[in-house]
């Protein structure tokens, strides 16, 4: 038999299948925005994963309102159907889902048969048996859309008390149709390629990388810190500089006579990443500190480490003291 009003629904169609991958994408891409700009901080990621569903679902409400405006403005067709089996489905509501299959009998137009879901409470569901005869209502051109009236009018109520039905050979329309698992693997793959569409952009934020430099480390262009007393000067290295580097002494002292002044020292004592320098006073006859031997320092520290006896040594320093006095190490 054929069904003149329309074609049944069908599951899977290129524009459904469109639809979900684009749903499964938009969820994907807010949650991960969401929750991505919670973590880090960003309050853009944040209002990105709130406004992008509320604009995807006003796009799919003003997208569809012409579609549903047309179908809520066509008048729905009143009939008799037969009950030809039903189903309840176990719940715990109130209202329990039962599956209906009916022979749905119109007055002007061919008779079909119709298999249906529909929420019943659970008082009511004596009142529906198989060959019993229900008033339904659906739309002429989309009969799969059938429900069951259940307060009809009087004279609905009248005739379905009296009416004897036949049932219809043929298989039913179904309001459900069973589809394949293709639209389910398009939502997933969209709600997927969501996640990484924000993932990628903010993964240096999100998993603290930084692409296209190098590694953090020692770094021999850290700038020294030089402070200036009239008793003492004290040279401090920054991080990954060294006393021992080559010329690294000789830079220090001179950073302490830049300003013309050629001072003597009573003391200078160097340390792995520390200069310090103590002035002769006034009247006090000292040595002029930037005539030492400064290149001779990786070497006396190199002697110490090997021929001192300390197995780890946690530092070392070298001190000269007055005119004549002699350079000694220690650690």
């Amino acid at each position: 038999m054929t069904i003149t009003p329309g074609a049944p629904p069908t599951r899977n169609t290129p524009a459904d299948l469109a639809l979900g991958f684009l749903t499964g994408g938009v969820i994907g891409a807010a949650l991960t925005a969401f929750i991505s700009g919670c973590v880090v901080g960003k309050v853009s990621l944040i209002v990105t994963g709130l406004v992008l569903p509320a604009t995807y679902g006003l796009v799919f409400f003003l997208a569809t309102l012409p579609r549903r405006t047309r179908e809520a403005a066509v008048v729905p067709r009143t009939a008799l159907a037969m009950i030809e089996g039903l189903e309840a489905v176990e719940g715990e509501a109130s209202d329990v889902p039962v599956r209906f299959e009916l022979s749905v009998a119109p007055d002007e137009a061919p008779a079909f048969r119709v298999e249906i879901r529909q929420d019943v409470n659970v008082v009511e569901l004596p009142d529906y048996r198989p060959r019993g005869v229900v008033v339904v209502e659906y739309p002429p051109d989309r009969p799969w859309k059938l429900r069951i009236v259940k307060r009809p009018t009087p004279e609905w109520e009248e005739r379905a008390a009296g009416a004897r039905l036949d049932s219809v050979p043929g298989p039913a329309l179904r309001s459900d149709p069973a589809g394949g698992c293709a639209g389910g693997l398009l939502t997933l793959f969209g709600l997927l390629l969501g996640a990484v569409a924000v993932l990628v952009p903010f993964r240096a934020d999100l998993f603290g990388s930084d692409e296209g430099g190098a590694p953090p480390g020692p770094s021999s262009s850290s700038s020294s810190t030089t402070t200036l007393t009239p008793a003492t000067g004290t040279v401090t290295l920054g991080p990954g500089q060294s006393t021992l580097d080559e010329g690294e002494p000789r830079e220090s002292v001179a950073s302490l006579t830049r300003d013309g002044a050629k001072p003597q020292a009573l003391t200078v004592v160097v340390q792995d990443r520390l200069l310090t320098v103590v002035f002769s006073p006034a009247g006090v006859k000292g040595a002029g500190f930037d005539s030492l031997p400064y290149d001779r320092v990786p070497a006396l520290v190199e002697e110490a480490r090997t021929t001192l006896g300390v197995e780890s040594p946690r530092s070392w320093q070298l001190t000269a003291d007055g005119v004549t006095g002699s350079v000694s190490g220690s650690r």
